[in-house]
């Protein structure tokens, strides 16, 4: 199949990135010389993504603004400057824009790089692998070793089969690594406006519909100041760069 739509979750306070964020919203934070949020746009636009939708809330005029002079691919906002909606209910108040068929959904505070030489990237892996017929969601996931600034014990464990299922202390777990296919029929029973993507993982995982599929490469997050330095660092280790 193919998918030429996504969506940005961009819409936090980023309250752990202060004083940083205290004038700048948490997705234009520089890592390494350029904007958080510019790397999952890049490999959207890898991914041959043509159309992506923003969620915007705290400095909304500031991303907005940034956002509206990338060229390259058509960016469309979801204004949530009213209320935020949490990451479900984010793209809920999006799905006008998205539409009925799966789409990408990424979180503008990861990001990844992709394995030196591989012909292939995560997110066309991702297309690739997922299957609308017994898929309601696939995640990308990462081993504990494969990522920096990561804490915390892991999110899911793997089945040989694809299968995800949430780690509850036995199997060897994996890290959700902020980027989703998802088509959304998951939310046709949900009536609430503000609730986490979580309670869609718990519903699809329940279903046998929740699917994982491992990442190649290295996977960052940056949620403090101090994650910046040790992101910069971990990729310029993996890329063979010197430090900034």
């Amino acid at each position: 199949m193919t998918i030429d739509t996504a969506m940005i979750l961009a819409a936090g306070l980023g309250t752990r990135m202060r004083p940083i964020t205290e004038t700048l919203p948490k997705p234009l934070v520089d890592v390494a010389g350029k904007p958080l949020i510019a790397y999952g746009l890049e490999a959207l636009s890898h991914a041959g993504v043509s159309r992506s939708v923003v969620n915007v809330h705290y400095l909304a005029p500031l991303l907005t603004d940034w956002l509206s002079k990338q060229s390259g691919m058509t960016i469309e906002i979801s204004d949530e400057t009213d209320q935020l909606l949490d990451s479900g209910g984010g793209i809920v108040k999006a799905l006008p824009l998205l539409g009925t068929e799966p789409f990408l959904v990424l979180n503008a505070d990861t990001f990844w790089l992709e394995e030196p030489g591989s012909d292939t990237g995560n997110l066309t892996r991702m297309v690739d692998r997922f299957d609308p017929e017994s898929m309601d969601i696939l995640l990308m996931t990462a081993r504990l070793d494969q990522a920096t600034g990561h804490t915390g014990a892991g999110d899911f464990v793997l089945s040989e089969d694809g299968r995800l299922a949430r780690f509850r202390g036995q199997g060897d777990p994996v890290i959700y690594a902020g980027a989703i296919i998802l088509h959304p029929r998951i939310f046709e029973d949900i009536t609430e406006p503000k609730f986490s993507l979580n309670r869609c993982f718990d519903s699809a995982e329940k279903e046998g519909r929740l699917f994982g599929m491992p990442m190649r490469g290295h996977w960052l997050t940056v949620g403090t100041p101090e994650a910046i330095g040790e992101a910069e660092a971990a990729r310029a280790r993996y890329l063979g760069e010197p430090v900034r």
